[in-house]
């Protein structure tokens, strides 16, 4: 990717020289909780959302409160700090000129222009609004506090444990999760839980695949339009995206991990699904068919 002309983002916060504090107040269980006693308590799904925030803006009030010990940074991390900032500003720019043209698929958001999310970077483990994390869990999105966070780790793990090196497989991750949080504004994400907690695992599982096809489609518009009209890709670039889409299929980790290939246990979607979806948001930038994940069937996905 070209670079070397994209000012960083002032939408990040650089976490690495922080030490986590444990979990405090039950993170995302306690939210889960607070949402189930309020529906229990009063049979009203719109008091037990409420609930939810409610639970969730105390979560944050908590973590903002708790102090922080500092530790040293990794130098080395400093150029892949810098490159996720600019990156980052590339969606800025992409998402604020071309959030409107959603109105169209998503009429009800007509007339709101794009919020740009902060990313966080991170090392070992974070607090975030939907609880703690640890570096395990990759890099993730959060509806609550509408930050991508990013433990800076994760690209040599992109590169030596998934086979998928490049900065611009790296782009895509950013991309990515970008992509939930356009999926937040819309809505969608909220939505999805509510359904989710309505119907059984496996259908539980295919919504969530929806979710993350869709996001992966997003990142392709924004491949599309960094190719198009910022000018940054270079060659190569696209079959570095297609090598990490692959490589983060749930049918490749199963398979790698020497486990049964579940369907069923499905949450991000095959490899297979990953490359073509992104691929096809990467092809004309139609945001026009981005709601098309919940008007086809699950084996059309």
């Amino acid at each position: 990717m070209r670079l070397d002309g994209t000012e960083q983002s002032s939408n990040v916060q650089d976490r690495r020289s922080m030490k986590a504090p444990a979990a405090a107040g039950g993170g995302i269980v306690a939210i889960i909780i607070a949402v189930v006693f309020a529906y229990i308590q009063t049979g009203d799904g719109g008091q037990a959302i409420k609930a939810g925030v409610q639970a969730m803006q105390q979560q944050r009030a908590v973590a903002a409160s708790v102090g922080e010990s500092n530790a040293p940074v990794n130098p080395e991390e400093d150029q892949q700090a810098i490159f996720a900032s600019k990156v980052l500003t590339t969606t800025e720019q992409i998402w604020g000129e071309h959030f409107p043209e959603l109105w169209e698929a998503y009429p009800h958001i007509e007339g709101k222009a794009y919020q740009k999310p902060q990313l966080i970077l991170f090392r070992d483990g974070v607090r975030s609004a939907c609880g703690h994390a640890t570096s395990a869990v990759g890099p993730f999105y959060c509806p609550g506090d509408s930050h991508v966070y990013l433990d800076l780790s994760f690209f040599d793990e992109l590169k030596n444990r998934f086979g998928a090196p490049g900065d611009f497989a790296c782009g895509y991750v950013i991309a990515h999760e970008v992509g939930h949080h356009i999926q937040n504004l819309l809505g969608l994400s909220m939505a999805v839980q509510r359904k989710q907690a309505e119907v059984s695992e496996a259908e539980s599982n295919q919504l969530s695949v929806r979710l993350e096809l869709q996001a992966d489609f997003l990142a392709g518009v924004w491949a599309h339009y960094a190719a198009t009209e910022l000018n940054i890709l270079e060659e190569g670039d696209v079959e570095e995206g297609i090598r990490a889409a692959n490589a983060i299929g749930d049918d490749t980790l199963m398979k790698n991990a020497g486990a049964a290939v579940r369907p069923d246990a499905f949450t991000h979607g095959t490899s297979e699904q990953r490359i073509r979806w992104f691929l096809r948001g990467l092809k004309n930038g139609n945001l026009k068919e981005a709601n098309v994940f919940f008007e086809l069937q699950y084996d059309q996905l």
